[in-house]
């Protein structure tokens, strides 16, 4: 793609664009008009680093801007507190000052720790997302979820957060792994699935497209994802509602994460066979038509995700889904499906529950 596209997230006075377009890590005028401060600290893991590191702090040197950068390792397994504290601990070796902004270059783990010190360190610093992977291009930069992993729940410690600005860059998602590729289009189909039955036949037509990465298919996939969930985060910013669709097939997903030690499976394929569950629910519960069910199940393989899920045992999936934010007094709350574009939020009865996960594994 040739131009770039740019999606508001209307919030008032912490609005904030994203930025959609091919190498735009390397461009300094769309890191200036969001750095105040003379110091920036780049985020990044050990193994983004290497690809896009030099790259970001090449654009940033016209700035004259004292820069640092905190190498972090890889994967879900070290979204945690201890990892957390190395940001900490630069931050505090390098005298960051509350001007300090914070960049995190990767992915969604990267984006949900740099995003969650920043709205720690001395109670709140500017941070900008640079996410370099289709699921935090697509979903985890927009929307100022932050946080960590706890044992016992998936980003269950955190906060809201806002970024002062998102730059997507599409031209990174060509040194993805397939696993990490479709592990994003789990993201994608959920949007469409919740929000534009219009957007989910376009999935469906193009899923090859997108499979194979093309560049004009990928720009349109993050564009309306992304303009999908600045809808949805404008209307209800800290979940009160709304955002909560924003979840489908995160429920069984995250008992799946959590269940197999986090990073076994990837938040993505976690995700896409969670919305599987979710799709045999909603039908059990008789929200939802076989043929529509049908059509999820189709273009969740024909990303190349899972769609059977691991044998945890009913007892455990329920007692993992009960450590869930959208849970009240223990009463899980599922996201179902009454039609591609359309969604509700309840409780279901245990029986359906478990024939469900019984259906899955």
């Amino acid at each position: 793609m040739d131009r770039m596209i740019t999606v508001n997230v209307e919030l008032g006075e912490r609005a904030y664009p994203i930025h959609i377009g091919a190498d735009l890590i390397g461009q300094t005028g769309l890191f200036a008009p969001h750095i105040a401060g003379n110091s920036v600290t780049i985020v990044t893991n050990s193994t983004v680093d290497p690809l896009y590191g030099d790259k970001l702090r090449a654009a940033l040197a016209p700035l004259n801007k004292q820069v640092s950068t905190v190498v972090l390792p890889d994967g879900e397994a070290h979204k945690n507190l201890q990892t957390l504290n190395l940001i900490f601990d630069a931050l505090l070796g390098s005298r960051a000052d509350r001007k300090t902004t914070l960049i995190a270059l990767g992915g969604g783990v990267i984006g949900d720790m740099t995003g969650f010190a920043a709205a720690c360190y001395m109670r709140g610093v500017p941070f900008i997302q640079v996410p370099t992977t289709l699921l935090s291009q697509v979903d985890s930069s927009v929307g100022g979820k932050t946080g960590i992993n706890h044992p016992l729940g998936k980003n269950m410690i955190g906060a809201f957060y806002q970024p002062q600005a998102v730059i997507a860059d599409i031209g990174a998602l060509r040194t993805l792994p397939g696993r990490e590729l479709a592990a994003g289009l789990a993201e994608v189909i959920k949007t469409g699935a919740i929000a534009d039955d219009g957007f989910f036949s376009w999935i469906e037509a193009n899923i090859d497209a997108l499979n194979r990465c093309e560049p004009e298919a990928m720009a349109e996939a993050v564009k309306r994802s992304c303009e999908i969930k600045a809808s949805v985060v404008a209307q209800d910013e800290r979940e009160g509602g709304l955002r909560a669709i924003l979840n489908f097939g995160h429920t069984f997903g995250h008992a799946i994460e959590a269940g197999l030690g986090y990073g076994e499976w990837l938040h993505g394929e976690a995700v896409g066979c969670g919305m599987v569950m979710a799709a045999d629910l909603s039908v059990r519960l008789g929200h939802l038509d076989e043929a529509s069910r049908k059509r999820l199940v189709d273009v969740v393989l024909a990303a190349h995700l899972p769609t059977r899920a691991p044998a945890l045992g009913a007892d455990r999936y329920v007692e993992l889904m009960q450590i869930d934010k959208k849970a009240e007094a223990g009463a899980i709350k599922f996201i179902l499906l009454k039609r591609f574009g359309e969604t509700l939020i309840t409780p279901a009865p245990d029986a359906e529950v478990h024939a469900t996960l019984a259906a899955a594994v």
